[in-house]
């Protein structure tokens, strides 16, 4: 049973998970793209793929930032990682 959840971590969850699937989309050439959503103390929404990986210095346009500051703006944090040619993941942690 999913406890209930604000409207605004509901749709700060929901964007991120679409951004992030867009960057895989867009920038990875990934093959696989999986999302988990786990619920505790927190919202923890982590999208994860297997494509060529992010740049060491990743340029931080408009799509990052939201991601970013969408989480920030509920107490939260974003984490990005990345392995050259083993893919990338963005991990975003909301508190409730």
């Amino acid at each position: 049973v999913v406890p209930p959840l604000s409207a605004a971590v509901e749709v700060a969850a929901y964007r991120v998970v679409q951004e992030a699937v867009n960057n895989v989309i867009r920038h990875s050439h990934a093959q696989h793209c999986e999302i988990t959503l786990t619920l505790n103390e927190s919202v923890l929404v982590l999208v994860k793929d297997d494509g060529i990986g992010m740049p060491k210095q990743v340029k931080q346009g408009v799509g990052l930032n939201a991601m970013r500051e969408r989480a920030e703006e509920l107490g939260g944090v974003l984490t990005l990682s990345s392995k050259q040619n083993e893919g990338a993941q963005v991990l975003v942690r909301i508190p409730l």
